[in-house]
């Protein structure tokens, strides 16, 4: 506990803030029973309001534990006999449950969704948000399933997909007749007086919580762009679960020591080791091993000790809990903008190694001035083999020379990004990840929109757009996807997509036949340009069809059918 205070510690934490561009960061630890916590930084710049141990932050993937233990409640209730890890969810959901391929809809179970190996892709640019004609559900996103295309044999390979977790929610739900929220309320946050934990951001102010809520942050143009979290419905059990550094303690207090509702038997089924997370043992950090997915947390080995818990990320906040049951110790770090989630890293190492007694010269030195400048993860996210964005750009410019970048104004800077998991985590979503967790729901916030972003001309190396631009105006359609209509912006083909749970927009660049694109795809919240194939077919001089690259782990695009509703 005394680590906590210790002039060091508060010297490491100052240091990954100012490196990172964190405005505030909250910690607390459980140790032998004993819990303290600690706040640093900002939880509001506009409001001048203090980090504290009771600022409340979207916990992002975080949740997912929480959703994986109602799952586990229901199967240790002898009123539910039916619900078990090895039940078929089709059988559970037989009107709802129901999967592209048969042979998936007929062996998926309980536990195959909670672990990440049902071999579904993520498809985060599928779901609909609170602002949509038709706002997705959790039921909506589970009989949604049956649309979209899987990318991997079941159980051949761990794939994030945050959907199965609004899945997972569903059956709650019809399960226990109750909404998840109620379920949450009644069965874990109440029985560990977690009384400053609830599900979405609009349920918080409703409460009488907002004066306590913690900004996200973007560092752009020199300064904080402020939002605030998101409500995001159709990503619950995926993400959008409001706490604070010391009630989420209490969560992890409940978990190391079997307390409350976690007895030995629903701690067993969560512990499980169930899907390896990284086979091939990529991008280790020193003494760790690969992680092992259980149900909705990650296990691996540090230094031989055993280290559960999961990471969160989107747009504004990064999230983190850790407990290893040997050492009787846990911790959370709670942080409002991307660059936590590097910070919180290092700090769970540098709570870990004293906890373990290292010796002070075999500790990694993190108190120095580099820039942890890795891709950070996304949660309501996505994350399966997705190429780094710059080696995405390098693959794309070999094919088409000519292409251009599209570019932020000028003095405008991108969000430093996080180091890598200690074992290469995957928080999904890659959009936002959640953006979402993606992160919406009743009386949304309005969405921020980037600043800057023009494309540059085009090159003259690139054939010029002659076919009419009108000859691709219309509305599309793909039965997972829905709508995508295309209109003409600036001269150039452009989709609004900013209704999706993890909104965006895309602008077309021209660079082969006519029919060839780059769609340059940017997040409503982050300055980012994603470069993504885009192909439209025609018939008797129009197009019919348009092909999106939006889910990297399948091989084809994500294929729309024109509607020939005359619509512009």
């Amino acid at each position: 506990m005394e680590f906590l205070e210790s002039v060091t510690f508060m010297s490491l934490v100052t240091d990954l803030q100012r490196q990172n561009h964190i405005p505030g960061l909250s910690i607390a630890i459980v140790h032998n029973n004993e819990i303290a916590s600690k706040g640093y930084g900002m939880a509001n710049y506009e409001d001048n309001t203090s980090c504290t141990g009771d600022t409340l932050f979207d916990i992002a993937s975080c949740s997912k534990s929480l959703t994986a233990a109602s799952v586990a409640l229901l199967v240790d209730d002898k009123k539910h006999p039916e619900v078990q890890y090895d039940a078929l969810m089709s059988d559970l959901l037989p009107d709802d449950f129901v999967m592209p391929e048969k042979s998936y809809t007929d062996d998926v179970t309980v536990e195959d969704i909670l672990s990440h190996r049902t071999g579904m892709a993520s498809h985060d640019s599928s779901y609909m948000g609170s602002n949509a004609t038709h706002p997705d559900n959790a039921r909506s996103i589970t009989r949604n399933l049956r649309n979209l295309k899987v990318a991997a044999p079941l159980r051949s390979r761990y794939l994030y997909c945050n959907q199965m977790f609004t899945v997972a929610t569903h059956l709650v739900e019809e399960t226990s007749k109750k909404s998840f929220s109620d379920f949450l309320d009644e069965r874990i946050f109440a029985p560990l007086n977690m009384n400053s934990t609830t599900l979405q951001p609009a349920s918080a102010h409703a409460k009488g919580w907002g004066d306590r809520m913690a900004k996200g942050y973007i560092w752009e143009n020199n300064a904080w762009r402020g939002f605030h979290p998101q409500n995001c419905p159709e990503g619950q059990g995926a993400g959008s679960v409001i706490s604070s550094a010391k009630d989420l303690i209490k969560w992890v207090k409940a978990l190391l020591y079997h307390e409350g509702p976690i007895n030995d038997r629903v701690y067993q089924g969560l512990t499980k080791m169930r899907s390896i997370v990284n086979p091939n043992a990529r991008r280790l950090k020193a003494h760790t091993t690969p992680a092992i997915y259980t149900a909705g947390m990650e296990m691996y080995f540090y230094r031989g000790n055993m280290v559960i818990g999961h990471d969160g990320s989107i747009p504004g906040f990064s999230s983190r809990f850790m407990f290893m049951p040997n050492s009787n110790f846990g911790a959370v770090v709670l942080g409002n903008s991307a660059g936590a989630g590097g910070a919180a890293t290092a700090i769970m190492r540098a709570l870990m190694d004293e906890v373990l007694g290292v010796p002070i010269e075999e500790r990694p030195s993190q108190n120095n001035n580099k820039r942890r400048d890795i891709e950070p993860k996304k949660d309501l996210a996505i994350q399966t083999k997705v190429p780094h964005q710059d080696q995405k750009e390098h693959q794309l410019k070999d094919r088409y020379p000519g292409l251009s970048k599209e570019q932020p104004s000028e003095d405008a800077q991108a969000e430093p990004k996080d180091e890598p998991q200690g074992h290469t985590s995957n928080d999904g979503q890659t959009k936002k990840t959640a953006k979402k967790e993606k992160n919406k729901g009743t009386q949304q916030p309005q969405r921020q929109k980037k600043q800057g972003g023009k494309l540059k001309k085009r090159d003259r190396s690139l054939p010029p757009q002659e076919t009419p631009p009108e000859a691709y105006v219309g509305r599309y359609w793909n039965a997972g996807y829905h709508t995508m209509m295309v209109q003409i912006k600036d001269d150039r083909l452009f989709i609004d997509a900013t209704d999706r749970s993890m909104g965006f927009t895309m602008t077309f660049e021209h660079v082969k036949d006519q029919t060839k694109y780059i769609a340059h795809l940017k997040d409503d919240i982050e300055l980012t340009d994603d470069p993504v194939d885009a192909e439209f077919v025609f018939e008797d001089g129009k197009a019919v069809k348009m092909g999106l690259d939006l889910e990297p782990a399948i091989k084809d695009m994500i294929w729309f059918t024109r509607h020939n509703d005359g619509c512009k």
